[in-house]
This record gives structure tokens, C-alpha cells and sequence, in this order.
């Protein structure tokens, strides 16, 4: 973990734990706390070292600069995923409510993918927590305990994008398997069909029912064939690009460049414009003011500011 100036100046972080960096896994997402001005909290997630595997967990701690350096303390857990997993696509993306009350965090189906369906599996689903961790009272099952108690949403595969966009709305994107990458706007209580539906098809080629089938799922608002295997998701607020206000800004890993999606007056998604990168780009943020970061995946990826000619 870095932080890095305006200028690329970077500076290493010390007092992050370690993390299961096999495959898919590692150090996840980073999020500044709402309040980070005033409290310096840091919430961030990664897939820790556990029984042969990994388990996805959330923590915070406070981020201390002094002399030149940067360390975190009071490093707290939050949230742990059990059983730990062998299997990639932990998700792991953190989104704080507008009104900076609750926490939403993605949990992928670490590649078991009929416990996204398993209303008592830490897997395939969007859980809405406090700030502390605890479940908030008005959540969908709060009184059933466990990971019901925490759980938004459900019947999730791969999600790799979470954001608020200007009006509240809360859209997710996830990894389709063999086509079929899809872009959700998320409900309380909402099921989106993993593994009993997909608009892709199963590596092997074996067709999976398509969203059309099972209307009783939350079918995507927008989706993709082939796949951009999309990865970071931002709103766009800013004055650097006045045309893109309220557009989500999407990575592709397989696109290797930047997706805008716009929306319509009654929420309709679609893509109003792809450029190609020539390289992987694994999460997209808003600075304010205005520019557009995009980091790179892999050994040796770029950290990238983008503005307007």
C-alpha cells in the first residue's frame, strides 16, 4: 500500500498485514473513511492467509504520517468470510452510503458458485454494514443472524465494481463467465440469478439458462458480450470533462482500456463510449478536481491521471 502525490512522488506504507497474493487474491480495495479529515481511518480489504486458503476481511485502521513516513495503527477486523477458500474472485470492494452511514462491501463467490444462492454462505452477495462492522437493524434479514443479518443482496458472481452514482443509486458490475458480464443497479433483498442465470455460457461452453428465463431474478441493466472483464466502477463528478457528468467510468481487464456508460431519464444503461488503453486497468476513481485515475493490473502497472487535451 502507497500513497502517492499529484507529481507520482510515492511513499510506502508500513504495518499492512499479510495477505493470500494467490491468484486472484492479495490486497484488495482501499477506502478512506468518510470523515477521513478528521478521523484518518482507512478501510481496506484483503484475502489473509487461512487453513490452506484464504478468507476475504474487511479492516480498518489509522493511517499516521510523521518524518517522511506512513505506518497504520489500531489495525481492527471487521468483518471476517467463513470458511476461508482456495478459489479466486473474492470481490472485496467497498462503497460508503452518501450520507456516509453504513459501508457496502461485494463478496464474490470465491468459485463455488451455487453457495451465491446459500442464504447462510459468506459468498456471492453485497452486504451492507456499519462502520463498526455490526448489521444495521433495517437491513433485508437483520433479525436472522449471521451472514443474513449483514446481507443487501444476493446471487452475485464476480463483482469487481461498487458505486453510488448522483442520485442515489447503488450500481454494481461483476465478471460473467463465458460472456455475459453484466452492469446491476442493486435493491435491498434483490437476487441476481448466480449460477441459475447468466447471459454467458459456462467455460466449457454448457449454456446456462439465460436472465429472460427466470423473471423472478434481477435481470442486468446493461451487459456484455464478449466480456471487458470490467474492474473498477466511478461516478463521474468533476469539471475536467463536463460532458461526462453522472457517467459511470468502468476498468476492463480484457477491454485493456476505459468504458463510459451513461444513463436515461428513467434509469435505462447504456455504453456511450470504449477507448482502448492497450492496457489492463483494474479500478477508476474521481479525484476533485475532476481528473480521472485509472491503475493498471499486474507486475509493474502504472498508476495513470487522466485530463482533459
Amino acid at each position: 500500500m502507497f500513497l502517492v502525490t499529484q507529481a507520482g512522488a510515492r511513499t510506502a506504507i508500513d504495518g499492512v498485514p499479510a495477505a493470500y497474493d494467490r491468484g486472484q487474491n492479495g490486497l484488495l480495495d482501499v477506502a478512506p473513511s468518510p470523515g477521513f479529515a478528521r478521523d484518518r481511518l482507512l478501510y481496506f480489504t484483503r484475502v489473509a492467509p487461512e487453513d490452506g486458503g484464504g478468507a476475504l476481511i474487511l479492516a480498518r485502521a489509522r493511517l499516521e504520517e510523521s518524518g517522511g513516513r506512513a505506518r497504520l495503527r489500531d489495525l481492527e477486523t471487521l468483518w471476517r468470510q467463513r470458511p476461508a477458500s482456495r478459489g479466486g474472485q473474492p470481490g472485496g470492494i467497498i462503497a460508503f452510503s452518501p450520507d456516509g452511514g453504513h459501508l457496502f462491501l461485494t463478496v464474490g463467490d470465491r468459485m463455488e458458485p451455487d453457495t451465491a444462492q446459500d442464504p447462510d454462505a459468506a459468498r456471492g452477495k453485497i452486504l451492507r454494514l456499519n462502520p463498526d462492522g455490526s448489521a444495521p437493524p433495517d437491513n433485508p434479514m437483520a433479525g436472522q443472524g449471521g451472514i443474513r443479518a449483514l446481507t443487501w443482496s444476493t446471487g452475485h458472481r464476480n463483482p469487481y465494481g461498487l458505486a453510488f452514482a448522483p442520485d442515489g443509486a447503488l450500481w454494481e458490475h461483476e465478471m460473467g463467465p463465458r460472456g455475459g458480464d453484466e452492469l446491476n443497479r442493486i435493491r435491498p433483498g434483490g437476487n441476481y440469478g448466480w449460477p441459475e442465470v447468466s447471459n454467458g455460457d459456462q467455460y466449457s461452453g454448457w449454456p446456462i439458462p439465460r436472465h429472460a428465463t427466470r423473471p423472478e431474478f434481477d435481470a442486468p441493466g446493461l451487459d456484455w458480450t464478449p466480456v471487458i472483464a470490467p474492474a473498477g466502477l466511478a461516478f463521474y463528478r468533476g469539471t475536467e470533462f463536463p460532458a461526462w457528468q453522472g457517467s459511470a467510468l468502468i476498468g476492463g481487464l480484457r477491454a485493456e482500456g476505459l468504458v463510459r456508460v451513461v444513463f436515461d431519464a428513467d434509469g435505462a444503461a447504456r455504453q456511450a463510449d470504449r477507448w482502448s488503453l492497450g492496457r489492463r486497468i483494474r479500478d477508476v476513481a474521481v479525484a476533485p478536481d475532476g481528473a480521472v485515475w485509472l491503475i493498471e493490473d499486474g507486475a509493474g502497472g502504472g498508476l495513470l491521471r487522466l485530463t482533459a487535451k
